[in-house]
Parts: C-alpha cells; sequence; structure tokens
C-alpha cells in the first residue's frame, strides 16, 4: 500500500491543474466584478501585463543568468509578434468578450482551446492523425465534443432559474425587451472570445518554435509580459484615448482585478512548460 507521500506526489500534477482551473475561476469572477464597475478591458489587460512583467522579471534575471543564450534580433521579432498574440489581443478579446456575456459563459467558452489547438497543429504539421489508431480517434472526439459544446453555450438558451437571491430580478428583465440586445451582446461576446481562443492557440503553436532556438523558459515569459506590456499599453490608449478617467483606479475591484496579473506570470510559466 502506498504511503502518503507517494500518493501527494503521484497527485501533484492533478491538484496543480486544479488549482490552475481554481485560479480561473477566481480571475474570471473579480474581473468580470471590474468591469461591471466600468472598468476598460483594454486599461486592465495593460495593467495586469504591467504588474506580471515587474514581478516575473526579476526572477528571469537571477535564476537564468547563467542559462540565458544570446538574443538575436530574429528572435525578438519572432517574440515581439507572439507576445502581441497573446497575451496582448488574446487579453483583449477574453475581456471585452466577457464584459458582453458573463464570467460563466467566458470560461466555458475558453474550453475550445483544446480543439482549436489541435486543428492549427495538424495544420502546421505538429500533430499527425491517424485515424485508425485509437489515440487519433479519441483526440478528434474530443475536439468534436469541445466544438460541441462552445456551440451549445452560444447558440441554445435554457429556461431563466430563480436563486434566492434574484427575487424575480430575472424575470422582469425577461418582460421588459431585454432578451433581444441580450441575445446580441451574447452572439458579439462569443465571436470575441472565439477570436481570443484562436489568438492564444497561435500562441501555444508558436512558442514551441521559439522555445527550439530560445530555450529559457522563464526569460522568454518575462520578455512576453515586458513587450505584453507596451504592446497592450499603446492599444489602450488608441483605444481610450477620448477617454484618460479609464486609466485612474482607487482601493477597489479595479485595483484587485489589475493586481490578479501576477496570476498572469505563473500562468504563461504553465504554458510554457
Amino acid at each position: 500500500m502506498e504511503s502518503w507521500t507517494q500518493l501527494f506526489n503521484h497527485g501533484k500534477p492533478f491538484l496543480a491543474m486544479i488549482l490552475m482551473q481554481s485560479s480561473y475561476a477566481v480571475m474570471s469572477i473579480i474581473a468580470k466584478y471590474a468591469l461591471n464597475q466600468g472598468m476598460s478591458p483594454h486599461v486592465l489587460v495593460a495593467y495586469r501585463l504591467a504588474v506580471a512583467a515587474v514581478i516575473i522579471t526579476p526572477f528571469a534575471i537571477v535564476l537564468e543568468r547563467k542559462t540565458r543564450p544570446k538574443m538575436t534580433f530574429n528572435i525578438f521579432i519572432k517574440i515581439m509578434l507572439i507576445s502581441l498574440l497573446e497575451p496582448v489581443l488574446d487579453h483583449n478579446f477574453f475581456y471585452t468578450g466577457m464584459k458582453y456575456t458573463t464570467a460563466t459563459f467566458t470560461t466555458a467558452m475558453c474550453n475550445i482551446l483544446p480543439a482549436l489547438t489541435f486543428a492549427l497543429a495538424c495544420i502546421v504539421k505538429l500533430e499527425r492523425v491517424e485515424i485508425g489508431k485509437v489515440r487519433s480517434q479519441a483526440k478528434v472526439a474530443g475536439t468534436a465534443v469541445a466544438v460541441g459544446g462552445a456551440m451549445i453555450m452560444t447558440l441554445i438558451k435554457g429556461p431563466i432559474l430563480e436563486l434566492p437571491w434574484t427575487k424575480g430580478r430575472n424575470h422582469y428583465l425577461g418582460q421588459h425587451g431585454a432578451s433581444g440586445a441580450h441575445k446580441q451582446d451574447m452572439v458579439m461576446g462569443a465571436l470575441l472570445l472565439l477570436a481570443g481562443c484562436c489568438c492564444w492557440a497561435c500562441f501555444v503553436i508558436s512558442q514551441a518554435r521559439i522555445l527550439k532556438s530560445y530555450p529559457a523558459k522563464l526569460s522568454l515569459t518575462a520578455l512576453i509580459c515586458i513587450m505584453g506590456t507596451f504592446e497592450g499599453t499603446i492599444l489602450a490608449f488608441a483605444v481610450e484615448w477620448r477617454n484618460p478617467s479609464v486609466w485612474l483606479i482607487g482601493f477597489d475591484s479595479k485595483l484587485i482585478a489589475s493586481l490578479y496579473g501576477v496570476r498572469n506570470s505563473f500562468d504563461f510559466r504553465v504554458h510554457i512548460r
């Protein structure tokens, strides 16, 4: 019989995934609340990336000072381009889509990411599909289930569930003409989230190639965060140039959502690993 230590060691990967998914849930709830309070999704992305860059860069400088490969112009351009895909475009699509929908809907739509990544990997020949083998059949079936689930979330509207703390508010909204605008927002949000997942999938495929020429994973994460901060800030200024007040935050949910960018650092680290 295995000891508790052995069981814990065997279960660490599963615990890590549970904790990461829990952090996604907390992130979505905090971000959605901040967006509901009027925070710009583009400003939120810029602040979160700045926090992530500040936190992870010192670790990259110290821990990989002896193993970091030489930076070349070609690698620099590649890192700049993938940082534009993820986190800049992906996160901007993600939070703008969340603003139109809900935290639950946004999290559910992100389940389409493995399907998109698998499809792109097949296109660029990083993944082989041999339909006669069980492993390939399972991948194809999983892809179909992921896409089907996302389509169900987008197109099918079920009955309104009344909870004790809603007290008929959902019924009121349903009777006063909000359903048409709500449907339009949900479709727009779904399309934005789909675009974000496409950017994310392209990033996952691209980083696999960049790691072959620049294997310093922590430094790569820091560089992506730093470049993403500059690119995200430029994008936010371009979109919100008429409304400079959106950059002001206090000791409220907007600040918490921005500081939660520390999770981004470890999120990038997990993806690159």
